[in-house]
Order: structure tokens, then sequence, then C-alpha cells
């Protein structure tokens, strides 16, 4: 009795260890996304919600469709934007899949989280054309996080001060005489307003994280999880961070502006 409650325990602490981050910033993005799209509806109606959904849903239901594709599901219907239905459904995709199959049941998960991941990778794309040296900062600090073998107050902190300094390039002077870092900004926040997750997103992911815990439970019984190095699993960690901060300053920095212009408005 006590080696299965060791076996849970340590199984459902890596499962935590591989999907937490994950789903803690989806929580985040979705309170900073909720707020920052009342706030710009305060200030320019309704209408807002369509603006930043004419760039955002297209990406946000592309990411789906394109990891249901990836994991063999079938994607049976699609509609990339309209208007918000009586539950604010602007977009949806829906799929189906072999529930006889641990790799499609898997894809549930990477499904549901698909629209943080694509958003950010379209920001990261953009970036590259846009503002080209915040991007190859960036490029940087991940590229810096690879020589990363341990967790501690130190790499935290160093971790923390690179995004700090890549916020500082991104919001620099020179970057404000650049027109195209305007439409940067502007399709950013299209992108961030956009990105979390819906309800029926964590549904989805929800099913195929519990998949992924059986086969760690699987993998720690068989004495199988010890060819997957701690090591390995910290720079898997440290990269997921790094490509979800961004995700993180995005929706922030669209949320400060929605304050601004609601601020301007009350005035």
């Amino acid at each position: 009795m006590t080696f299965l409650i060791q076996l849970l325990a340590k199984s459902f602490i890596e499962t935590v260890y591989i999907s937490g981050m994950i789903i803690l910033v989806g929580l985040l993005l979705g309170v900073l996304r909720n707020s920052s799209i009342r706030n710009f509806q305060r200030s320019f109606g309704s209408k807002a919600l369509m603006i930043t959904g004419l760039i955002g849903v297209p990406i946000h239901e592309l990411s789906h469709a394109f990891f249901a594709v990836l994991f063999g599901h079938k994607v049976d219907k699609i509609k990339l934007l309209q208007k918000p239905d009586k539950n604010g459904v602007m977009g949806y995709v829906q799929h189906s899949y072999n529930q006889g199959s641990i790799y499609q049941q898997i894809g549930n998960f990477f499904i549901g989280i698909a629209p943080i991941f694509g958003g950010v990778f379209s920001i990261i794309a953009l970036m590259r054309f846009t503002i080209p040296q915040a991007y190859n900062r960036f490029i940087y600090i991940l590229a810096e996080s690879l020589n990363i073998t341990a967790l501690n107050k130190g790499t935290m902190e160093g971790i923390l001060n690179s995004y700090r300094e890549l916020v500082k390039i991104i919001f620099s002077l020179k970057n404000f005489e650049n027109p195209y870092f305007y439409l940067f900004l502007f399709i950013s926040i299209c992108i961030s307003s956009h990105i979390s997750l819906s309800y029926a997103d964590i549904k989805g992911a929800s099913k195929g994280l519990g998949i992924i815990f059986l086969i760690t439970v699987i993998l720690n019984a068989l004495n199988l999880s010890k060819y997957i190095f701690a090591v390995d699993l910290i720079k898997y960690n440290v990269l997921l961070t790094g490509v979800l901060i961004i995700a993180v300053i995005l929706s922030a920095i669209t949320f400060l502006l929605s304050l601004i212009f609601t601020g301007i408005k009350m005035h």
C-alpha cells in the first residue's frame, strides 16, 4: 500500500512538473485577457472585441487545428471568426479522434493549450520582422537558458533580469521612432487579447493530461523514468518558462494599455 501511495505521489509531482507551468500561466492569461477585454469594451464599446478578434481569434483557432492535425485528429469543422454567440464564442474547431490511440489521447492536452504557443510564436515571428533587435535578444536568452543545469535563487534572478532587459529593449526610445513598432504593438495586443484558454479548451486539455499522468505512473512502476534525466527536465522547464513569459509580458502590457484607455475615457 505504501509503494502504491509513493508511486502515485511521485507520478503526480512529475506530471505537475511537466504541465504545471503551462496550467498556471494559462489561468493567469485568462485573468489578464478578461480584464483587458472588459476595459477595451468600456473604452470603445462592443466593437473592440471584433477589432482584436479579427487577428487574435483566427490565430487561436488555427493553433488548435494545427495541433489536432499533428496528433492525428480529424478536423471536422472549423470557424475562424464569428460574432460572439450567447456564450461569447467567436470561433471553434471541432475534431474527432481514435479513442483507442494513446498518442491521439495525449494530443488532447496539447490541442487544448495550443493557442498559448500559437499566439506566442506568432508574436515572436512578428518581432523578427518589426523589431529585430528585441527578437535577437530573446533568441539569445533562450540559447543561454540551455546552459542552466540547476534551478536556484541565482539562476531564477538571472532569468528574470534577462526578461526585464528584453522589455526595456522592446520599449526603447529607438523603437518609438520605428513605425513598424506600432504595427507590432497593435497586432500583439490583438493576439494577446485572445491567447488565453476557454473553458472548452481546458476541458479538452484535461483529458490528455489524465493520460499523461497514467503513462507517468506506468513508467515509474516499471522503473523506466530514471532514463529521463533531471537536468533535461530543468532545461525543458526553463525553455518553456521563457516562451510563456513572453505571453505574460505582452498580456500584461495589453492589460496596462486597456487601463490607460479606460482612464482616458473616464476623463
